[in-house]
């Protein structure tokens, strides 16, 4: 008697489904994120106050982060399903090409985030309120 086993899970497929469409929209995120980058420099050249560049900061920290987010859904769905389930299927997924190349793209996003939060935001102290 032969039993029938799903490959995958029902919740598999519809995170990779999710993933799939989230990982459309990677181009548009990653030319934001360099247009906000942009600006940053620009505003550092030209000797812009720490206000500005704090908003600047935080603007490129947040396209940073979307596109992280859809990158990383990219490399989710480049894994294939049965990777959501499986961590070998995980690993061996990791090592093709297209993989790869979506595993070193999400290192670099992480990598250029974390930087931005450590010396790109510049810390502007709170102000106090006034006592009389």
């Amino acid at each position: 008697m032969a039993f029938f086993r799903p490959r995958v899970s029902r919740e598999a497929e519809v995170r990779y489904h999710a993933d799939l469409e989230i990982s459309k929209s990677f181009p548009e995120f990653i030319e934001k994120a360099r247009q906000a980058e942009q600006v940053l420099r620009e505003l550092r050249a030209s000797g812009a106050d720490e206000i500005e560049l704090l908003a600047a900061g935080r603007a490129f920290d947040a396209a940073l982060t979307e596109a992280l987010r859809a990158a990383e859904a990219g490399q989710r769905a480049t894994f294939g399903v049965k990777a959501y389930d499986d961590r070998i299927a995980r690993r061996k997924a990791k090592a093709t090409p297209a993989g790869a190349m979506w595993t070193a793209e999400v290192e670099r996003l992480r990598t250029l985030r974390e930087d931005n939060r450590l010396w790109g935001i510049p810390r502007v102290p709170r102000p106090l309120p006034a006592t009389a």
